[in-house]
C-alpha cells in the first residue's frame, strides 16, 4: 500500500529548505521517479503552513490520485500565526479531529488521506471517543486508515482494542534502538504490521559523540565492502530489520532522494548489522 520509502515533507518549508512551489514540485517528480510514492505529512509542519504550500504545489502538476499516498498527523496544538494558542497541549476532542482533517484536506487538494495518524499519545486520550471518529471519518471517505506515531504498546493496544489501527510511527536510528527492545517492532511484527520510522539518520550527521565515532570507524569499512554512502548504510541498517520499518526520509534534497533510494538494494550481513548495533552500544551483545 506505502511505497518502501517514504518522502518526509516536514524540511521542505519554512521548518527546513524553504522551497519554492517549483522545486516541490521537483522533489514530487524525482520521488515518483524512484518508486516514492507516499507523502508524510502533519498538520503543525512549518507552523501550519507546509501541507497548504504542498497542495498548491501538488495541485499543479494533474498527476493520478490514485497512484500516490499522503499521511497527516493531528493532535498537538502548538502556537503558529494561523492558529495561535496560549499552550502546547494534545488535543484528540471528536471534533478536533473532524476539523483537522478538513483542514489537511482542504490544503493538501485532495478528497482523502490514504493515513491518519495521531501524533503524539495524550494522557486524556478517550479511546472510544477516538474510535467513534474514526469510524465517521472511514464511513464518510475522508480517510482510509488509520494509525498512530509515537505510541508505546500499551498504548497502541488500547486504541487498537476499539479500532483496528495499521501503523505505528516511531523514531527508529542507529542512534535510537530503544524500540528493538521496547516491544515496538515486535508488537507491529505479530499484528503482521509494517511500522513506519521517522529520524531515520539519526543525529549521525549533526553530533561529534563518542557513539557517532565508534559507529564511523565501523562505516569506514563497511561503506567500501557495499559500495555505499554512510546514508545508504544507516538506512539499510533498518531495512534489515524483520518488521520491514518503512522509512520516512526527511531530506528536501532531489539528489539525496536518489541516494537513499539505492539503500533497498543493500542487504547487510548479519554479522555487519551487529558491527552497527554494538558501535551505537558501546559494547557487545549480552
Amino acid at each position: 500500500m506505502f511505497s518502501n520509502l517514504i518522502a518526509g515533507t516536514m524540511r521542505w518549508g519554512v521548518w527546513g529548505a524553504n522551497h519554492s512551489e517549483k522545486n516541490v514540485q521537483e522533489l514530487i517528480e524525482v520521488c515518483l521517479e524512484e518508486n516514492i510514492t507516499t507523502f508524510d505529512h502533519a498538520d503543525i509542519y512549518g507552523n501550519h503552513t507546509t501541507e497548504e504550500f504542498f497542495g498548491k504545489a501538488w495541485k499543479e502538476m494533474n498527476i493520478d490520485r490514485e497512484k500516490v499516498q499522503f499521511v497527516s498527523k493531528c493532535g498537538i496544538v502548538m502556537n503558529s500565526d494561523k492558529k495561535p494558542s496560549e499552550l502546547k497541549y494534545y488535543n484528540y476532542n471528536s471534533d478536533y479531529i473532524l476539523n483537522c482533517v478538513e483542514e489537511s484536506l482542504t490544503n493538501l487538494n485532495t478528497d482523502y488521506l490514504d493515513l491518519l495518524l495521531l501524533h503524539r499519545p495524550s494522557p486524556l486520550m478517550n479511546p472510544e471517543e477516538i474510535a467513534e471518529t474514526f469510524f465517521k471519518l472511514k464511513e464518510s471517505g475522508r480517510v482510509r486508515d488509520f494509525g498512530v506515531s509515537n505510541f508505546s504498546v500499551s498504548q497502541f493496544e488500547l486504541l487498537d482494542q476499539c479500532f483496528p489501527l495499521i501503523t505505528n510511527q516511531i523514531e527508529v536510528s542507529i542512534n535510537q534502538t530503544k524500540s528493538f527492545e521496547d516491544g515496538t517492532l515486535d508488537q507491529m511484527m505479530m499484528k503482521k504490521l509494517s511500522p513506519m520510522a521517522w529520524s531515520v539518520l539519526g543525529n549521525y550527521f549533526s553530533e561529534n559523540s563518542d557513539q557517532n565515532i565508534r559507529i564511523k570507524k565501523i562505516m569506514e569499512v563497511l561503506c567500501p565492502k557495499y559500495n555505499a554512502e554512510e546514508n545508504q548504510i544507516l538506512l539499510a541498517f533498518l531495512l534489515k530489520h524483520p518488521a520491514k520499518i518503512l522509512p520516512v526520509i526527511g531530506t528536501s534534497k532531489t539528489e539525496t532522494i536518489r541516494k537513499l533510494n539505492r539503500s533497498l538494494l543493500i542487504d547487510l550481513e548479519t554479522i555487519d548489522w551487529f558491527k552497527l548495533l554494538e558501535a551505537s552500544k558501546g559494547s557487545e551483545v549480552e
